[in-house]
């Protein structure tokens, strides 16, 4: 029990860093907020999850530098491919595209992201983990188990909510695809931009590609 609080709690502060870090790149290179991921609050559990494997995998590594980074670029790049893959075949939408980007498979992994995700690696691992974990080996058994708890319960509640939005947002462009097969993008957008919850979703990926299933279906 201890452990998981433990790896959750680790989970779940990455997972924060991780959205902090997606606003900062917002605000820097697109010169506004955004709120990143497909949860309402502020966490992208992708990097929790990036985190948690590159802690348990990785860490035996980490006088190494170069090795962190080759394997932290393999294991994250996969992690991303997997996510990919399985919210297009859960929500029937592909939620990014790297098709623009040299040397990226299926659009959904780029080596440009890959060598980001590998120093990213070579920064939490050697650096910033022996940090936090530190800091929650400090929390007494007791409050740490509340704050796990809250946490816990509060992230659950997210998921669940999260889901219900986006699933409206699928429902919504197969309801327009029926009449609008070449503009289904555009015209889900314009439905949705006065829904607070579903237009941030459309916010937090522009990239958003309800066209790319539509085109599969039309090829089978």
């Amino acid at each position: 029990m201890e452990v998981f609080l433990f790896n959750f709690l680790i989970f779940y502060i990455y997972s924060i860093l991780g959205w902090i870090s997606e606003v900062i790149y917002g605000f820097i290179f697109e010169k506004k907020f955004i709120n990143r991921g497909f949860l309402i609050g502020p966490i992208c559990p992708i990097y929790g999850f990036g985190a948690i494997a590159m802690m348990i995998y990785l860490t035996q590594y980490k006088e190494n530098p170069l090795t962190v980074f080759i394997m932290g670029a393999v294991i994250c790049t996969i992690l991303e491919y997997i996510t990919s893959y399985l919210m297009e075949k859960l929500f029937k939408a592909r939620w990014w595209d790297y098709s623009n980007y040299k040397f990226n498979i299926n659009g959904r992994v780029c080596l440009y992201l890959s060598c980001l995700f590998g120093l990213g690696g070579v920064i939490t691992v050697c650096f910033i983990n022996p940090i936090i974990i530190n800091l929650v080996n400090l929390i007494p058994n007791t409050i740490m188990l509340i704050i796990s708890s809250i946490l816990f319960i509060l992230f659950l509640l997210d998921v669940i909510t999260s889901f219900n939005i986006i699933n409206k947002v699928k429902l919504t462009a197969q309801n327009v695809a029926k009449d609008y097969t070449e503009e289904i993008n555009k015209k889900v957008s314009e439905i949705l931009k006065n829904k607070l919850f579903q237009n941030r979703i459309l916010k937090a990926f522009p990239k958003f590609n309800f066209n790319f299933i539509n085109r599969q279906k039309n090829k089978k």
